[in-house]
């Protein structure tokens, strides 16, 4: 498996928009339409920068009855069941996974109940900004498209993504995406976003993980561009499928969705998400769940930090 550092992003074109946008409005059509787009724009390093709070309220300091959630004392959150090990429900019928269980360490500093309920990502961050949802977990990618549609807390996770195919398949990794090969995306991603407006090709859009993988492993498509975290998640010894090529982007950051007129709810988690770095809860439970990030250097990798810019993690044992 090729890894390398994810340069091309940010240098993205200009190409047709999604149907369902990068916005994550589901119901639409997947056919592409409407107006131009990059398909990362505000994902670079310099803009993200911007959003990142130079500090944050202390937790104990946080008016809990100020939060504006559906139910007082409770986070309803609108999360995934099929992408491990960010996202999904274990064989007890928890909801359970990185991000969630992070997010139920930010509730536990809040002293709020986290309550999680399955959707589709393509309706996720529209049920968000519809007040469904107090908080939208599934590793989801920022950019300034997003933004005009959810608001977002501190970063807690940085970006890969990753091509999955076949052994053996004529596909062996990003460069090897052309006209004729049939690109598998689900629907809604930055994935479906930059194969379609980035490489400028027609993907065939799933409504899942499980479903896109299970084309790859029976041959419909010819590769999955894919969260890399996913990929990992799905792929294992015996399914005849492999990661080709995946790419670290460190400059597109992961963070939970709020509604954007909720800015108290939205400072209240980032406080809960420094907390728990700073206790080193981010630390164990990245280390846990990546079992390719054991280490801080594995976890922070070219300077990538989460939380806000005034946090520090805590120094190796």
């Amino acid at each position: 498996m090729k890894i390398k550092a994810m340069k091309w992003l940010t240098t993205a074109p200009v190409a047709l928009a999604l149907a369902v946008s990068l916005a994550a409005c589901g119901g639409g059509s997947s056919q592409p339409s409407g107006t131009p787009t990059d398909a990362l724009k505000g994902s670079d390093q310099q803009t993200l920068d911007k959003y990142t709070t130079a500090s944050v309220t202390p937790v104990d300091k946080i008016d809990k009855t100020k939060l504006g959630l559906i139910t007082e004392g409770t986070l309803r959150v609108g999360t995934l069941s099929d992408a491990p090990p960010n996202i999904f429900i274990d064989p007890s019928g928890k909801f359970t996974g990185y991000d969630n269980e992070l997010l139920r360490a930010i509730g536990d500093k809040l002293g709020l109940k986290v309550e999680f309920a399955s959707t589709d990502f393509s309706a996720l961050l529209s049920q968000v900004a519809n007040k469904q949802f107090d908080v939208g977990s599934s590793s989801i990618s920022t950019t300034d498209a997003r933004r005009k549609t959810v608001g977002f807390t501190n970063g807690y996770d940085f970006g890969y993504m990753a091509v999955v195919t076949k052994n053996g398949s004529k596909v062996n990794g990003f460069a090897d995406l052309k006209d004729g090969v049939r690109i598998g995306v689900v629907q809604g991603t930055v994935q479906d976003d930059y194969v379609t407006n980035t490489l400028k090709l027609e993907p065939v859009r799933f409504p899942d993980y499980n479903t896109v993988y299970g084309n790859v492993k029976n041959g419909q498509i010819d590769a999955w561009v894919a969260p890399s975290q996913q990929a990992t998640g799905q792929v294992k010894e015996g399914d005849n499928t492999k990661i080709a090529e995946k790419v670290v982007n460190t400059q597109n950051f992961t963070a939970y969705a709020v509604n954007k007129d909720n800015q108290p709810l939205i400072d209240a988690l980032n406080s809960g998400l420094d907390a728990v770095i700073a206790d080193g809860t981010w630390t164990k439970l990245t280390s846990e769940w990546y079992k390719d990030r054991p280490t801080v250097a594995d976890q922070t990798p070219q300077g990538w930090k989460p939380g806000s810019k005034a946090v520090q993690i805590p120094a190796a044992k």
